[in-house]
C-alpha cells in the first residue's frame, strides 16, 4: 500500500487532531503518502483531497475540532453516493482509508467496504465513549473536564442560593459523561438513558437531602433520558415539590465538544493513530483500533457498532451511596 486517506466525520472531538498528526506522521515514518479527505464522505464524494506533509500537521496536538472539518453525509448513505466516493478515490489514488469518528462513520465505512472493497481501520472519536471494544473514545476525557469545571462553578451559585439545579450534559443515547460527571462533581443523582430513574425517585432523593440539612443540590441529566429533557424533567419535580424549593436548569450544550484536548486524551490519538496505520499496512481491515486495559485492541466494526456497552452498575450505585 503507497497511499491513503484520513478523514474525520460526525460529531467533531477534542483530540482528533492530535489523532490526524499520529496518522500523517506515522505513514511518511512508514514511506507511505497520506492524503486528507475533508469534510468527511462529502469531501470524499466529491473528491476534496488534500497532500499532507509532516509541517502539514504542526502546531495541531493542542487543538480542539478537526482540521480536516467534519460534516453528516446523506448521499453518502446512497448506493450511488459511494459508488462516486469509490470513483473519487480510485482517481487519486487512494488505497486505504483511516476513519476518525463514531458508529456512524463506522458503519458507513463498512458498507463502503462490503460493496467496494476499500480497507478501512477507524479510529474511535466520540465525546460520547459509547463504542464497544475500547475503555476510553477520543475526546471523552476532555468533554467530562469542560463539562466537571462548568458544574463545579454552578454548585457555588446553587449553594450560596440554597437552589436545585438541573444539569443537563450531552449523551442522547449514552449516559457515559454523566455518569462521570454526577461522581466527580457530587451530584446528589444522576439520569441517564440506560438506567430509568423515575420523578417519583427524584422527589425522594431531593426530600431526603433536605431532612439530612442539605440546603442545595445538583441533579446531572444526560440529554437522552427516558423521562425527557431536563426542562421538561425539572419541570416534573417542580409540580410535586410544590414551590417547596428555587429550582434552576442549566443545558451544558456545545462546550463539552470544545477546547483543547487534555493530556490523557492527546496520548490516546497519538496511540491509536500510529496503531491505526500498522494495522492498515499490515493487511487489516474492517476493523476499529481500541484499548482495553491499556493494551491496543483490534475490533470488529460489526462489534464496535452494534455490541452495547453497558455503564458499570457499580458507577450508579457511587452516586447513591455518596450522595447521602
Amino acid at each position: 500500500m503507497k497511499k491513503i486517506g484520513v478523514f474525520t466525520s460526525g460529531g467533531d472531538a477534542p483530540g482528533m487532531n492530535a489523532a490526524i498528526r499520529a496518522v500523517v506522521r506515522t505513514a511518511i515514518y512508514k514511506e507511505v503518502e497520506v492524503v486528507g479527505i475533508l469534510r468527511g464522505y462529502n469531501g470524499m464524494i466529491a473528491g476534496n483531497f488534500i497532500p499532507l506533509q509532516s509541517h502539514s500537521v504542526s502546531n495541531i496536538i493542542q487543538r480542539g475540532g478537526t482540521i480536516l472539518k467534519s460534516a453528516r453525509s446523506k448521499e453518502f448513505m446512497t448506493y450511488e453516493g459511494r459508488k462516486k466516493a469509490f470513483e473519487q478515490l480510485q482517481k487519486a489514488g487512494i488505497e486505504g482509508l483511516i476513519a476518525i469518528g463514531g458508529d456512524g462513520t463506522f458503519t458507513g465505512a463498512k458498507v463502503f467496504y462490503e460493496e467496494f472493497g476499500i480497507p478501512t481501520v477507524g479510529i474511535p472519536g466520540t465525546i460520547d465513549n459509547d463504542l464497544y471494544g475500547t475503555d476510553y473514545t477520543i475526546g471523552y476525557d476532555t468533554a467530562i473536564n469542560t463539562a466537571l469545571d462548568a458544574i463545579d462553578k454552578i454548585r457555588d451559585t446553587a449553594d450560596s442560593h440554597d437552589r436545585l439545579f438541573f444539569i443537563e450534559v450531552m449523551g442522547r443515547d449514552s449516559g457515559y459523561i454523566a455518569i462521570a460527571c454526577g461522581i466527580a462533581g457530587g451530584a446528589e443523582l444522576v439520569m441517564v438513558p440506560e438506567t430509568l430513574t423515575t420523578i417519583e425517585e427524584v422527589v425522594q432523593t431531593i426530600n431526603q437531602g433536605w431532612k439530612r440539612s442539605k440546603t442545595s443540590s445538583i441533579v446531572v441529566v444526560a440529554e437522552g433520558d427516558e423521562e425527557g429533557n431536563v426542562h421538561e424533567i425539572a419541570a416534573k419535580v417542580a409540580a410535586r415539590l410544590e414551590g417547596k424549593y428555587d429550582i434552576r436548569v442549566s443545558t451544558l450544550g456545545h462546550i463539552q465538544r470544545g477546547g483543547s484536548p487534555t493530556a490523557r486524551d492527546r496520548i490516546l490519538a497519538s496511540r491509536l493513530g500510529v496503531a491505526a496505520v500498522e494495522a492498515l499496512l499490515a493487511g487489516k481491515q474492517n476493523i476499529m483500533i481500541g484499548v482495553v486495559n491499556d493494551e491496543i485492541t483490534h475490533v470488529p466494526f460489526e462489534d464496535a457498532i452494534y455490541k452495547e456497552k453497558p455503564i458499570r452498575q457499580e458507577f450508579i450505585e457511587l452516586v447513591r451511596i455518596l450522595s447521602i
